[in-house]
């Protein structure tokens, strides 16, 4: 069996596994009583939620594009889209996502080098509208992590927050330069040069950036945009349970939360720990015995569904065979 099929499959029972523990753990009495209660198109709002956010995420990708000089069609920022979701659910820490960006980049004709820098920037403001969110999450939700007050919270971001826009600063005028010479002295030579070809990389992106700033700013918005259409499919589906009083403030700064600490979880796609930090942060949300079961539907619609069309999309446009080569590397 190819690396590839043992993926798939390891991935698929995985899911199963996760999602069959979370369910059981948190199935009671009251279960069967509030799932009678369920309103079948808070599914279909779910779903267009987030077909909302898939756009706006394909949508900023063009802008991005076209402000390196490329173009790319909407049908092409879709496929990278949906390839993004399939390999990085297929690879640890959600690595093989940026692979597939490239790919799929490439493919509509835009440059490596050109495609490289987009997939970077394309991450990080993602990371950067999550990161502006935090301080008014700690300042709202207090007890989020628990054994840590949100005063230590809010220092830990900020501080946070300031040292990359340092290392931004830094890196756009050179003065990171010596830092990145100084620190991989000691490395062997292959290691070093991928953290050169990486911080070469990033600078770009910081150019690209910096290039066209109110377009750049109007991206920012996009990505903002599709990332919180994509957390509201949990209160599309709490509604559907009849939560009509909820803090849905406190509702999405928690997806927010969550969502940050997946972009640095080591599992494929946040497996295990999504679905385990969801039950934590919602359990006294919804009405009892369904926190496992939204968690899972969480799941299915936010990145499982994506999976199987980026599957499609990679066969169809790469064939199997380009891919277990991919996965074989």
């Amino acid at each position: 069996m190819s690396k590839f099929y043992k993926r798939f499959f390891g991935l698929i029972m995985l899911v199963v596994v996760i999602s069959g523990i979370v369910i059981y753990t948190t199935v009671d009495i009251n279960t069967l009583k509030n799932l009678n209660q369920f309103q079948t198109w808070s599914i279909g709002l779910a779903i267009f939620a987030v077909g909302l956010g898939l756009f706006f995420d394909g949508s900023r990708l063009m802008h991005m594009v076209r402000i390196s000089n490329e173009n790319i069609s909407l049908y092409q920022a879709v496929q990278v889209v949906f390839g993004n979701y399939f390999l990085a659910l297929l690879t640890p820490g959600a690595t093989g996502g940026a692979v597939a960006q490239l790919m799929f980049l490439r493919h509509a004709g835009v440059p490596t080098g050109k495609a490289t820098v987009l997939v970077i920037v394309r991450t990080l403001l993602s990371i950067c509208f999550l990161a502006l969110c935090m301080p008014f999450i700690f300042w709202h939700d207090e007890g989020i992590v628990p054994g840590i007050s949100n005063h230590t919270l809010m220092g830990i971001t900020m501080t946070a927050f300031v040292a990359i826009i340092v290392m931004v600063v830094g890196a756009r005028r050179g003065y990171m330069d010596y830092f990145v010479i100084w620190s991989t002295r000691h490395m062997r030579n292959d290691r070093r040069r991928k953290l050169f070809a990486f911080y070469r990389d990033t600078k770009c992106a910081i150019a690209l950036l910096m290039q066209a700033p109110w377009k750049m700013l109007w991206v920012f918005m996009e990505s903002g945009l599709n990332l919180l259409c994509i957390y509201a499919i949990v209160p599309c589906l709490m509604l559907g349970l009849g939560v009509m009083d909820a803090d849905w403030y406190t509702i999405m700064g928690r997806m927010i939360f969550l969502n940050m600490l997946l972009y640095f979880t080591p599992t494929p796609g946040g497996s295990g720990v999504a679905e385990g930090g969801f039950v934590y942060l919602f359990s006294e949300s919804v009405p009892a015995g369904t926190v496992g079961i939204i968690a899972v539907c969480w799941r299915l619609i936010a990145e499982y569904i994506p999976f199987l069309i980026g599957l499609y999309y990679t066969l169809t446009v790469f064939g199997r065979d380009f891919l277990s080569r991919q996965l074989n590397k």
